[in-house]
């Protein structure tokens, strides 16, 4: 099941409360005040990961909470703090505040992880209120809150090249042909309901190059109004290098002219955000052992006067895989998107405020 969107609601650990205790025992001539301190609260930390692709596991489990600290105790003995939470995301997920719509954090590269909730500071025991004129406090504070925060996750797929094309056009069986993915193939349209991603490699060691490709679900005139799957995929090649944009020269496509095809989709493109249409695009000719020979020169010529890399293939034969495969990784080469590094979040950066003690439940004060 893919899931690229999931809200949860968070609860870092409150602190601990501080004790009121005296201390006294036989034969000690110093006693007094000797309330301990409360624990603090764990934090809620969310790191990025390669080991998850969707959100599925916040769909179903969208609260998480972290530990409280333990309540202050006497001899002067602190609660133990709280043990931290980590909410693990893939990598290409955007934390949004699901109040403000701020965004929080963009998980670009992996192993990333921020602080999404601070846990409460633990109150001081009534030993810290003893002074030279008041012996016997017996004030003592409550624990703090910890933080409470809604978020939005969304995923983006992190591809270097997007297929992109009307339904039906032959994207699965172009990605199944490229890379091992291995995505539902069949006859009628709006086959593909999430997008599939695969990794090419082209070369042989030890100048092999390796790049992924996503294979996007089907668009279709008016998808930026929600015609057909709309446009909720759309945003899985906003990270995308270049666009292989695919359209049907065959007889079995009910449109006539395939210049239209590709201006509908880049229109469509547009509508959702005008740097897509803009990027560096092959144009490919699919169905080429069925093609129309009108339909596949004009799409050619249209091509030439665009100035667009052009490849007339067959998916199905295997006919002109192998060259654009080789064209896309020098296109994903020369236009690869270079992450620069990021700043330190809005959320706190990236260490747990209250580590938790190292062996004991317990530490003294």
């Amino acid at each position: 099941m893919f899931i690229d969107e999931a809200r949860i609601r968070i609860k870092a650990g409150d602190g601990g409360n501080g004790c009121m205790a005296f201390r006294r025992e036989k034969f000690v001539p110093r006693g007094g005040p000797s309330g301990g301190d409360g624990g603090h609260g764990g934090d809620i930390l969310m790191s990025s990961s390669l080991s998850h692709n969707t959100l599925v596991h916040f769909r179903f489990n969208p609260e998480h909470k972290a530990q409280r600290g333990g309540h202050g105790l006497g001899s002067n003995c602190s609660g133990y703090a709280g043990e931290h939470t980590t909410l693990k995301v893939p990598v290409g997920t955007l934390l949004y505040d699901d109040e403000t719509g701020e965004l929080i954090h963009d998980f670009a590269h992996p192993d990333e992880t921020i602080v999404i909730a601070k846990g409460g500071r633990g109150g001081r025991g009534n030993q810290h209120f003893a002074t030279s004129t008041h012996q016997a406090p017996r004030e003592h504070e409550l624990g703090r809150a910890g933080e409470e925060r809604n978020y939005r996750l969304e995923l983006k797929l992190l591809a270097d090249a997007g297929l992109v094309g009307y339904p039906n056009v032959g994207k699965s069986t172009l990605i199944s042909r490229l890379s091992a993915a291995r995505p539902k193939i069949a006859d009628y349209a709006f086959t593909t309901l999430e997008p599939n991603l695969g990794v090419v490699s082209v070369g042989d060691w030890p100048h092999e190059q390796s790049y992924t490709v996503a294979d996007l679900p089907g668009l279709i005139e008016g998808a930026h109004l929600g015609a057909g799957l709309g446009i909720q995929f759309l945003r899985h090649i906003e990270r995308t290098s270049v666009i292989v944009h695919l359209v049907d020269v065959s007889d079995s496509s009910n449109r006539a002219n395939p210049v239209d095809d590709y201006k509908v989709i880049t229109e469509e493109l547009h509508s959702f955000d005008p740097t897509l249409a803009a990027k560096p695009t092959i144009l490919v000719a699919a169905k080429a052992d069925v093609a129309n020979p009108d339909k596949l020169k004009k799409l050619a010529a249209m091509a030439k006067r665009r100035k667009l890399p052009f490849f007339a293939i067959s998916a199905v034969t295997g006919e002109g895989v192998e060259p654009l495969k080789f064209a896309i990784a020098e296109m994903v080469a020369a236009h690869r998107t270079v992450e620069p590094e990021l700043e330190a979040p809005v959320a706190a950066k990236l260490k747990p405020s209250y580590p938790p003690p190292p062996s004991s439940a317990r530490r003294r004060g």
